[in-house]
């Protein structure tokens, strides 16, 4: 049971998290739309810098506290990572949202579309491992 437990409390926390930002600022935890609002004029910008930043910050947080970096090695190279990093950008485009928008706070939401977004990422991510790994 003790290696459920980080992934319980980091859930417990993304939950948490997600739930105040509906609960204080009426908005959903859709980490695209967070930073698209970024380069708007007026809205919540200074709430949503606040929410990306303590993202970028948590890592770094965790490592403080506990002392060291999880022990994680991402094998692909740069030109793999840039593909990834396009092709997500293209997907939260075409799904109108992210992971995060969709899967934490839609499904929570019970929003019909987020269950069709959420059944696509994954059957998207189960085809694209499988190419991959038969390329490999």
């Amino acid at each position: 049971m003790g290696t459920y437990l980080p992934a319980l409390a980091g859930g417990l926390l993304i939950g948490a998290s997600a739930a105040l930002l509906l609960l204080l600022n009426g908005r959903i935890a859709g980490i695209s739309g967070l930073v698209a609002s970024l380069g708007r004029p007026g809205g919540h910008r200074l709430a949503d810098a606040a929410f990306l930043l303590g993202l970028v910050l948590g890592p770094p947080a965790f490592a403080l506290l506990a002392g060291h970096w999880p022990d994680m090695r991402i094998q692909a190279g740069l030109p793999v990572l840039a593909l990834a990093g396009l092709l997500v950008g293209f997907g939260t485009r075409l799904g109108s949202g992210c992971t995060s928008g969709h899967g934490v706070c839609g499904l929570a939401r019970l929003s019909p579309r987020s269950i069709v977004a959420v059944l696509v990422f994954l059957a998207t991510g189960m085809l694209t491992v499988a190419a991959v790994r038969g390329l490999a």
